[in-house]
């Protein structure tokens, strides 16, 4: 009798499984953004500036220990905010990165005053407070692992991630 039972929820179980699987192939079709475009259309909307799937958001770089804006952090803060004024529904995360070294309380912190950094100055450009979060990561994504200063480079970023269209 236990057998039978056994049997007989595994094979609900199959076909829940079953019917789970087929119900979720049928979800093929093309997705519509909020202004009424295929999302095919937007695919460079549908990542992060570190991959360049954003759309044309540049990912900012920062001085060694700093949140300070360079010239040219502020050049490309000033291209993203005529982008996003350009498309009024994108909405935007921020996400604030250190490189290795350095404890990690400390990059977390630094990372988060990158990402508030950035934000701050994208609002001064006239992007919507509300159209921009931010969030630190600290040291634990970096793009490029190895130990050297043109990595660090690479790691010391604000980085910007569609998070709406």
């Amino acid at each position: 009798m236990i057998f039978n039972r056994k049997n007989t929820l595994i094979q609900g179980f199959a076909a829940l499984m079953l019917v789970l699987a087929l119900t979720g192939s049928g979800c093929s079709k093309k997705q519509k953004a909020d202004e009424g475009t295929d999302v095919a259309a937007d695919a460079n909307l549908l990542g992060d500036s570190d991959s360049g799937k954003a759309g044309g958001l540049q990912t900012i770089n920062f001085p060694y220990d700093s949140f300070t804006l360079t010239s040219e952090a502020k050049a490309k803060l000033k291209a993203n905010a005529d982008m996003l004024k350009d498309k009024v529904t994108v909405k935007v995360q921020i996400e604030g990165h250190c490189d290795q070294r350095g404890g990690i309380q400390y990059n977390i912190a630094l990372g988060e005053k990158r990402a508030n950094a950035v934000k701050s100055y994208m609002e001064e450009l006239g992007v919507a407070a509300d159209r921009i979060t931010t969030i630190s990561y600290g040291k634990e994504r970096v793009l490029d692992a190895r130990e050297s200063e043109d990595a660090y480079a690479k790691n010391r970023r604000a980085n910007f991630v569609i998070t709406a269209r």
